[in-house]
């Protein structure tokens, strides 16, 4: 996989540790399964997609790891949602680290947007990362502790002109961040948000990575790399250890220099 360094960093507090991802079927997603398994995590996923998904487990049981347990879900329907972090948590233990990955970037204009259209875009990207942290709370807690790792993106921080939803749904990630790292503070369940950059998954690629999109990571990135997932992925297992335990309503940027 692009990204891949040799000797990345282990994280003894992950083995055995029960992790939830959304959206791990494909893209971040898919590289933070791998990536939590390979640090010997006890890994549940939900996603939309089902054959990529299972094609993924058995890729990672053929290398060896620990295989993750698939959930098929819909993540704008809340109590499927609930049922497979329940199912997960009965599985694998309590869930210690939630990676609220799930999202959807597709483009539109202002005057194309419908109230239906808003209200599904804030249901794909936002509003399940609350409901899922609201879930995760009560086993982060008996278990003395937890790390929610919600993922946002700098896409409101350099206000992208043609996702006006999603852009808005990024922006409240970092604010529910904020408000819930305070509220779960006290119970030591650390809530943090990720932001990437312009990562090239196989998606990006095939759909807005062209001569004018090579030309403006030239010119906005500060690295001359291309950000592939295993580069978010990496952070992610720091934020899920018990290495990053004083880091809480904090946002870990990664994109290469772009903002």
């Amino acid at each position: 996989m692009m990204g891949e360094i040799e000797n990345g960093a282990t994280y003894p507090s992950l083995k055995d540790r029960s992790v939830f991802i959304t959206g791990g079927g494909s893209g971040i997603g898919e590289s933070l399964v791998e990536h939590f398994c390979a640090q010997g995590s006890r890994v549940a996923f939900v996603d939309i997609a089902e054959e990529p998904s299972r094609r993924l487990v058995g890729r990672i049981r053929g290398k060896g790891d620990p295989a993750p347990h698939f959930i098929p879900c819909d993540l704008r329907d809340i109590e499927s949602l609930r049922k497979a972090i329940a199912e997960a948590a009965e599985r694998n233990g309590p869930i210690r680290v939630l990676c609220n990955n799930a999202g959807n970037d597709d483009r539109h204009r202002t005057e194309d947007v419908s109230v239906d259209y808003w209200d599904d875009r804030m249901a794909v990207n936002v509003r399940h990362q609350f409901f899922a942290a609201q879930a995760v709370r009560p086993h982060m807690k008996a278990a003395g502790g937890g790390s929610i790792i919600n993922f946002g993106s700098i896409t409101w921080m350099v206000g992208d002109a043609d996702c006006p939803a999603y852009v808005t749904s990024k922006a409240a990630i970092t604010g529910m961040t904020r408000a819930l790292a305070r509220e779960f503070g006290p119970e030591r369940i650390r809530v943090n948000c990720m932001i990437p950059g312009w990562v090239m998954t196989e998606r990006q690629v095939h759909l807005w990575l062209n001569p004018e999109g090579e030309r403006q990571i030239a010119e906005r990135q500060c690295l001359p790399d291309r950000l592939h997932a295993p580069d978010i992925a990496r952070m992610a297992l720091f934020l899920g250890a018990d290495d990053s335990r004083m880091c809480s309503s904090q946002q870990f940027i990664v994109d290469g220099g772009w903002v």
